[in-house]
């Protein structure tokens, strides 16, 4: 085999079950990775992948090898990286995968993060799904939640706490809610969960059975326009509505009810070395992000 190219080819054309998908990720043709994919087979003497027009899938062959081939790569990864370690300042494309909200957060940070890592290029993806960080090479993403997935590893990078707010005009009209269950009469604007539509719950005690549902959202900011322009009560962490409750466009309601504290963590492959420009990245952020104490009363 005269090259690593087959191999790299295969490997991502696997994890993302698309030659397209692969040669978007590798910078090449979706024909080059179908090509490189031919020749490796054609040299293997084995047929790697079953296709249709439609699918593709590993063959019970395919998937033995690419379980070897991923290791491979991975290793090569790993010595590239402690060689840049050695002789290298950070540098290089970071590719950064973050909540859609996440640029409230990030951004405050990155004039000084530049200043002191001139070399390092962000790429940043700001999407609700959720991302598999290994098969879509993302470097690190900023997730909020438990870990679940084995084969990363994750840093906490800071609390945050979730609110509960409403315009002041949209309080005189309804009245300030005093106890959990006041909130049976107020309209609620619920965040519904862009993978799986699940709708987020409010973590307090004394909760009616039913809120009733004034507007339900999978995306946050748009929640914080609708709170901000009266159409209801809405449950948001607390960096996200900061800026609304210092301009006075919202106000707190039964902030000593609020119990729940969220969680934000980086998480990168727990196969690969820590790259010097993911350990900057990470380092940094957990400097400097989440360091704001409180919101606004």
């Amino acid at each position: 085999m005269d090259s690593f190219s087959g191999l790299e080819s295969f490997v991502r054309a696997a994890d993302l079950s698309s030659f397209a998908k692969a040669g978007r990720l590798l910078g090449i043709s979706a024909s080059a990775v179908g090509k490189n994919v031919a020749r490796l087979e054609e040299q293997l003497g084995v047929r790697l992948f079953n296709r249709t027009t439609r699918h593709m899938r590993l063959t019970q062959e395919g998937a033995l090898f690419h379980e070897r081939c991923r290791r491979i790569l991975d290793e090569l990864d790993d010595a590239r990286s402690m060689m840049q370690d050695a002789i290298a300042a950070p540098r290089g494309r970071l590719r950064v995968s973050l909540p859609t909200i996440g640029y409230r957060f990030l951004l405050p940070m990155l004039p000084a993060f530049r200043e002191r890592y001139p070399e390092i290029e962000l790429d940043l993806d700001f999407n609700d799904r959720l991302v598999d960080v290994i098969a879509e090479g993302v470097d690190v993403a900023i997730r909020s939640g438990d870990l679940v997935d084995s084969q990363l590893v994750a840093r906490r990078l800071g609390p945050f706490r979730f609110v509960l707010v409403a315009s002041p005009a949209y309080l005189e009209r309804h009245g300030v809610p005093q106890t959990p269950a006041d909130l049976a009469r107020h309209t609620c604007l619920r965040y519904k969960f862009a993978t799986g539509g699940k709708i987020e719950d409010w973590d307090l005690p004394g909760l009616p059975a039913q809120l009733p549902a004034g507007l339900l959202c999978n995306n946050m900011e748009a929640m914080l326009g609708a709170a901000v322009a009266g159409l209801g009560v809405a449950y948001m962490p607390d960096f996200l509505a900061r800026d609304s409750l210092c301009r006075g466009e919202l106000q707190r309601v039964l902030a000593t009810h609020l119990v729940r504290q969220g969680q934000f963590s980086a998480l990168w492959p727990s196969s690969r070395q820590l790259s010097p420009k993911v350990r900057a990245f990470v380092d940094f952020a957990g400097e400097h992000m989440f360091r704001e104490d409180g919101v606004a009363p």
